[in-house]
């Protein structure tokens, strides 16, 4: 084989050499900057979910503190109702009393008395008769 066809030889390998190195450059620079683009396509995307994420957490921690305000008023409500409950029941233990009181006295002062009024209530009349005056239904 000549020395001019071996050169040659030698020639093509290394210009296919430079070719295919050239070539594996180019397609780890392409990687390169596709990765270099997703990476800020990420960046974007946690950037945005970031700021959903502080609105949630806002929105949340605005939704907590309504309840614990509407919690606060119900049981202020609760409080004032059974606090009202509470002097009505005295009210009416204090009214019990005095009505117990205002009897006792009646019946020292005119025994018997009671007893006729119970009648009258009921709707008896003194002399037996049933729904005096006009009936049960006369206002």
């Amino acid at each position: 084989m000549d020395t001019w066809v071996i050169v040659l030889i030698v020639v093509v390998a290394v210009l296919l050499l430079a070719a295919l190195a050239l070539a594996l450059a180019k397609r780890r620079r392409v990687g390169a900057v596709r990765k270099r683009e997703q990476a800020r396509e990420h960046l974007q995307e946690a950037q945005l979910r970031g700021v959903q994420a502080e609105k949630e957490q806002a929105l949340a921690e605005e939704q907590a503190a309504r309840a614990r305000r509407e919690r606060a008023e119900v049981e202020e409500r609760t409080r004032l109702a059974e606090q009202e409950a509470a002097q009505r029941a005295s009210t009416a233990h204090e009214h019990a009393t005095a009505a117990e009181e205002l009897r006792a006295k009646a019946e020292k002062l005119a025994p018997g008395l009671s007893a006729e009024q119970a009648r009258h209530a009921d709707g008896v009349a003194a002399d037996g008769d049933r729904y005096p005056e006009g009936g049960a239904t006369r206002r």
